[in-house]
């Protein structure tokens, strides 16, 4: 009994073997074929690759039922001391002249302005809107014209992997609409997690929009115009999750490749040499 009768990769001799220049030129490819393979599955291996899941739930309990909102808006035909930000929703919450963590700034020598401002807004159907309502003198004929700067909820998420509406309303231009028109923004806001390879969760809102703008009118004459952004969320929440490529995965990818590629050379090989050898006969004519 010996332990050599166990070895399942039997040795040729190199006396009994026969190298060829068909051998040498496949053998160099099959190299740089392997080496190509090899560094593009560990360019996978090395990179992070997003998946999101759905699934219905309130990712952020910690929150206390709040959602933060950045706003920032610019009414160049609106003195500031008019422009105010109102809250309302079915909470009972009825806020008019909302101040805190919100600045204007004066546009076109002051004849305009730009409302920027940070506030929460309960998780329940809702609207903020930006009017004259706070103004201790309403003017006859307020410009609501405007163009938005940004609308965004929650955390914010700087990932170049992740595309999503986070902020839908960039760049929203209605500078040549209805100086007297009231604008409505229905927007359904969605909950999204971001989780990083550290287990690190960040909490935002993606939300989808649609407007309209009118001129609004009751029974003792125009409705003094406003910009509504009347929200509801939905109850469907989007995760995303960065992930890598486990290395079980990688090492077998990587035998895949080197023993594929050899066994496919081997077996090209062998043709060639094989057509070879007995085209030679054929030649000598020892093959009839």
């Amino acid at each position: 009994f010996s332990s050599f009768r166990f070895d399942i990769y039997r040795k040729v001799p190199k006396d009994l073997t026969q190298p060829t220049y068909t051998g040498a030129i496949i053998s160099v490819c099959c190299c740089l074929f392997i080496l190509f393979l090899f560094l593009s599955e560990l360019t996978g291996f090395i990179a992070t690759e997003i998946v999101n899941e759905l699934y219905v739930d309130d990712p952020d309990k910690d929150s206390g039922g709040k959602i933060e909102v950045n706003l920032n808006i610019s009414l160049p035909n609106l003195h500031c001391e008019l422009v105010g930000l109102d809250i309302q929703d079915e909470m009972g919450r009825h806020e008019v002249g909302h101040i805190d963590n919100s600045m204007k700034i004066p546009l076109n020598n002051g004849d305009g302005c730009r409302f920027e401002g940070h506030f929460s807004i309960n998780k329940v159907p809702g609207n903020f809107h930006v009017s004259t309502h706070s103004a201790t003198a309403q003017p006859q004929n307020p410009d609501m014209t405007h163009v938005i700067h940004k609308l965004s909820f929650g955390d914010k998420l700087q990932v170049h992997n992740v595309h999503g509406a986070f902020n839908a309303l960039e760049g929203a231009d209605k500078l040549g609409s209805n100086p007297l028109a009231s604008h409505d923004y229905i927007l359904k806001i969605v909950p999204t997690v971001y989780e990083d390879m550290s287990g690190k969760q960040r909490y935002s809102y993606q939300y989808t929009v649609a407007n309209k703008e009118y001129v609004a009118y009751s029974h003792t004459g125009r409705i003094i115009p406003a910009i509504w952004f009347r929200y509801d969320l939905s109850p469907i929440t989007v995760k995303y999750t960065e992930r890598r490529q486990p290395l079980y995965r990688f090492i077998t990818s990587i035998c895949a490749i080197i023993g594929g590629t050899f066994t496919v050379a081997g077996i090209l090989d062998s043709c060639i040499f094989t057509a070879s050898e007995a085209w030679k006969k054929i030649q000598l004519g020892k093959m009839q």
